[in-house]
């Protein structure tokens, strides 16, 4: 299927290209998210009527990315979690609490712009952790994880105080 690309996206091509994809991609992705609209002449036609308008708005946005990289760049990130003897977490940190501590740097981040690579963080130290900004803006970030407490992992051998075993 024919499309005119109203964005940038990764691996398809820039605003106001227009490019062929598969219909389904087309149809269930790029037009109902508003990245896309058919190349048809009616369309074509409207597209450049708002070119300006729209490449203005792509470049708006890649500043803004590019700003808020700057914000990030080179910084660690401390997060603190509960942790046992050999420094593995009894939970795990995810991307929601990467966007909070980013957030409590005064630079907002969401969600989905955060990728952990191998899957949350388990264990503690320093880990690196990119944030995916805009698809021209990539940023590397240090996420040093601190145990909060030191707990002792629970001996599973040992019966708790006040159960005893009846036969």
């Amino acid at each position: 299927v024919e499309i005119i690309l109203l964005e940038k996206i990764d691996n398809i091509g820039s605003v106001g290209d227009q490019v062929t994809v598969k219909a389904g991609y087309a149809r269930n992705y790029l037009i109902p998210k508003g990245k896309a609209t058919l190349a048809t002449s009616e369309n074509i036609a409207k597209f450049e009527s708002q070119r300006a308008e729209l490449m203005a708005k792509a470049e708006d946005e890649l500043t803004r990315a590019q700003g808020r990289a700057k914000l990030l760049e080179d910084k660690t990130i401390v997060v603190n979690a509960k942790a046992g003897v050999g420094g593995k977490l009894f939970g795990s940190v995810g991307t929601l609490d990467i966007v909070e501590a980013c957030d409590s740097l005064g630079a907002p981040v969401e969600r989905s712009e955060v990728r952990l690579p191998d899957g949350p963080i388990r264990l503690v130290g320093e880990h690196k952790v990119e944030l995916h900004l805009h698809t021209d803006v990539n940023v590397e970030l240090v996420v040093r994880v601190e145990a909060s407490s030191l707990e002792e992992e629970p001996d599973l051998e040992e019966e708790p105080d006040g159960l005893e075993m009846s036969d």
